[in-house]
């Protein structure tokens, strides 16, 4: 009793050379560049205002104490945007890497899975009779 599919997946060996192919094809070169040319700079604002939050925190006692409304203070509030800012980088990633990245993505693996799905594809279905 198993998963014919799993199986047949880890049966499945690409050759080494392949990944080279892959690697060095403008498909796979363009996908690097649409990748890191949005996680390096977003991961680096993150970590400044990430940064800049510590040390408000650390040494700006008087601003951070700061209050807004009721027992609300500065510091509570850049704290809670540090969580909301975290969702929303989240959520424009997922967003551009839909649009730009997966189509990329799926059009390499299809490349390089596409003759090794097919066979087994053809072998599950001998399997299966």
């Amino acid at each position: 009793m198993g998963n014919v599919a799993l199986e047949e997946e880890v049966d499945a060996v690409i050759p080494a050379a392949t990944f080279h192919r892959v690697q060095e094809s403008a498909e796979f070169q363009e996908l690097r560049k649409r990748h890191r040319s949005f996680v390096f700079p977003v991961a680096i604002a993150f970590l400044l205002w990430y940064l800049a939050y510590v040390l408000l925190a650390g040494y700006a006692h008087d601003f951070m104490s700061t209050k807004v409304f009721g027992s609300v203070n500065v510091g509570l509030l850049l704290g809670l945007a540090q969580i909301v800012s975290t969702f929303a980088i989240t959520t424009w990633y997922v967003s551009y890497a839909g649009r730009r990245l997966d189509p990329i993505a799926a059009a390499i693996r299809h490349e390089i899975e596409g003759p090794l799905a097919a066979a087994t594809k053809t072998s599950a279905k001998k399997e299966s009779k």
